[in-house]
């Protein structure tokens, strides 16, 4: 694991946007194609306003979220849609989403579709994820309900996932698709989260889902 610690956020996400794209375009150079997986929430939405002006070849550039809440698009709970509004736009709106949402009532209605659609993108570039308090990344709660299946080397490419703390029923990308890119970014700002990521070090990933990444991951950490 490489620690990463920056004098402000404001420097974090001007820094973390510039490596996002140096590797994007490396993977471009490399295989003419280039696959993009990020969180949602607020916290990672600086990045996404810069990287979508950037000059890439976003046209040959597919984007995925780590996770979704399963909620139509027009839901203000939606990840897809804050993808839309901060990253999908001005240049970067050439790029492919690959979506993590289907109109069903449940996310096991639509399970294998959306794992099909995934497929061709595997495995990730550039995998940029964040971290709640309670140590989740993605959405490998604990004490979700299929955490230990996620966890597990031969979980498949998505799972449905409930927790006490999800709010609503999730789709996560497992733990395996998440360790296989390529390059894995993990940000956390607060010193909140600083504790917990040296509380997941020791502590078993059940307890701690984010320690199933920390091996192969860099972590970007400003107060």
């Amino acid at each position: 694991m490489e620690f990463r610690t920056y004098p402000d956020r404001e420097m974090l996400m001007i820094d973390l946007a510039d490596r996002i794209a140096s590797e994007l375009r490396a993977a471009l150079a490399q295989n003419g194609r280039a696959t993009l997986s990020v969180p949602g929430g607020t916290t990672p939405g600086p990045i996404f306003d810069i990287l979508s002006g950037l000059d890439l070849d976003w046209a040959n550039v597919a984007v995925m979220l780590n996770d979704e809440r399963w909620v139509p698009e027009d839901s203000p709970r939606s990840n897809t849609r804050l993808l839309r509004e901060r990253l999908l736009r001005d240049k970067a709106a050439a790029a492919t989403l690959v979506p993590l949402y289907a109109d069903a009532p449940r996310p096991e209605d639509r399970m294998d579709a959306l794992a099909e659609g995934i497929t061709p993108h595997l495995p990730i570039d550039v995998l940029l994820l964040g971290m709640g308090a309670d140590m989740h990344t993605a959405s490998l709660f604990p004490g979700a309900d299929r955490l230990e299946e996620a966890l597990s080397d031969d979980a498949p490419i998505l799972l449905p996932m409930r927790a006490e703390a999800a709010g609503e029923p999730r789709i996560t990308l497992s733990a395996p698709i998440l360790r296989d890119a390529m390059n894995i970014h993990i940000l956390i700002t607060g010193s909140e989260k600083r504790a917990a990521l040296e509380r997941a070090e020791h502590l078993p990933e059940t307890e701690a889902p984010v320690r199933a990444l920390l091996k192969s991951a860099t972590i970007h950490w400003a107060d």
